[in-house]
């Protein structure tokens, strides 16, 4: 899956990865590979990602709140 994570000031992440954990409006949720399309809020906390490849490192990106859109395995996040 492709992960971007944008500002409106620039772009904090972009690349392959295996799993993003994301600070929904009412809860954690977790987005996998051919996850159903949706569009969420996302409230102040941590998004965290498994990086694909050959270490699968987590990282994690804190944002002040912002929304998701998931469609045909590409995750947008705009970020505060």
């Amino acid at each position: 899956m492709k992960l971007y994570i944008l500002s409106p000031e620039r772009s904090i992440y972009s690349g392959e990865v295996d799993s993003v954990t994301l600070p929904g409006i009412v809860g954690l949720f977790t987005v996998r590979i051919n996850h159903a399309p949706l569009i969420s809020t996302l409230k102040k906390g941590d998004v965290v990602f498994q990086e694909a490849g050959g270490d699968k490192s987590e990282k994690t990106v804190g944002i002040e709140g912002g929304f998701v859109e998931v469609k045909e395995n590409v995750i947008s996040v705009c970020a505060e």
